[in-house]
């Protein structure tokens, strides 16, 4: 694999994933079939925690991480030979000082054991990637052993959106005990965490990963500024990233090529002109007093739990002092999701560091933290999944 992609992030990944299903909807042989590789389980500490993806190609090159490159080249390995196989396959490796393998034990970042699933890209992979093109999220139920009719690399989906809940399976439905299911998958795709799940239901033993797959939020950015595109560029690791403009004579398209989708309308429209839920984050940089003042008015009649305001904190006490001559109060509530002076304090002045400040505090609000040094802070950096059946 190549230095250069083993950042990519998950948006990347699976759009690689797409390209490679098309590919072998027109006939792709099996010597070049991707292999994907994903991390289902960790005991100790890890770089990335399960549920993590890596996406392997015949001739090399790989997009995703699931470690700091601590096994990338190892697994290229295994995937060679899952590729020839063409049978999904378990491998694990013990990377703790006391583990199993000296080879693995010592001289890496992490201190764990991880247990990997490889498998070959597949049809039955399509609706996770349906569901996030549509902004849909779904659990992806994969099995990893079975007592019983279902084999390594079977899948079911749950969709929790559908009727209270409802599973597609890629085999037989009555295979599936997907009222044993029903609940973990649910608390995992409300949470957007993956676990694995041993179930004993009578006398069949089922492992299965059920992976929560939460479609990324949506980061509205109004302005058309140069100072816009180092936020779209880092927003988009994690984003759905829409870009607005309100005066159209800049091509958006071209200026911000990272941006999903690009819009320009009226900044006293932007509630006609988008759909915004409690999963769309707003910033704010049009520097045009009159259309940020209406884009704020805008954004925080909606639900969007988070509006930041670029400039400084008198800039919007003189917009409030221009609102309350018109008649116009902000609730409490309103304020809370108003963030002005937009970011950290992380001390940089420059377009990087102000966007670096921008899109971690807006990811700090979406992921639900307070943001402060991790060396500060107790108990594991990662959240630990503990879901119905008692796992940790």
């Amino acid at each position: 694999m190549t230095d250069s992609t083993w950042t990519d992030p998950e948006s990347e990944l699976l759009e690689r994933i797409r390209d490679r299903l098309g590919g072998e909807s027109e006939g792709e042989d099996e010597d070049t079939t991707a292999v994907l590789a994903t991390l289902v389980d960790v005991e100790g500490s890890a770089y990335r925690r399960p549920g993590a993806k890596m996406l392997f190609d015949a001739d090399g090159g790989g997009t995703g991480a699931i470690t700091a490159g601590c096994l990338e080249d190892e697994l290229q390995r295994a995937a060679t030979e899952v590729r020839e196989t063409g049978q999904p396959r378990l491998v694990s490796y013990d990377l703790r000082e006391d583990g199993e393998s000296d080879v693995w034990g010592l001289g890496v970042g992490c201190n764990g054991r991880l247990e990997i699933l490889l498998e070959p890209l597949a049809e039955s992979l399509r609706p996770a990637v349906t569901a996030f093109d549509e902004g849909r999220d779904v659990a992806i139920c994969t099995v990893l052993a079975d007592d019983g009719p279902l084999e390594c690399g079977d899948r079911a989906y749950y969709h929790p959106d559908e009727r209270g809940g409802r599973f597609d399976a890629d085999s037989d439905p009555a295979d599936w005990p997907t009222d044993a299911l029903d609940r973990p998958a649910r608390e995992l795709v409300e949470r957007g965490r993956g676990d694995r799940l041993e179930r004993t239901l009578d006398g069949r033993r089922l492992e299965v990963f059920v992976d929560g797959f939460v479609a990324p939020p949506e980061l509205v950015i109004c302005g058309a500024g140069h100072d816009v595109a180092p936020v779209v560029e880092l927003a988009a690791a994690e984003f759905r990233v829409t870009v607005v403009g309100f005066r159209g004579a800049v091509d958006l398209t071209e200026r911000f090529p990272e941006a999903d989708r690009t819009v320009t309308t009226s900044p006293a429209r932007l509630r006609d002109a988008l759909e915004l839920d409690d999963r769309t984050y707003a910033v704010v940089m049009s520097h045009n007093v009159v259309d940020d003042r209406l884009a704020v008015d805008e954004l925080l009649r909606s639900p969007a739990p988070y509006v930041g305001l670029l400039g400084p904190r008198e800039r919007f006490e003189e917009m409030r002092a221009a609102f309350g001559a018109e008649g116009r109060q902000f609730t409490t509530g309103e304020l809370e999701r108003l963030y002005t002076p937009i970011g950290l304090d992380l001390g940089s002045g420059s377009p990087y560091g102000i966007a670096h400040s921008i899109v971690a505090e807006v990811l700090a609000v979406a992921n639900d933290r307070e943001p402060g040094h991790l060396s500060a802070r107790d108990g594991p950096i990662h959240e630990r999944v503990d879901v119905a059946d008692g796992r940790e």
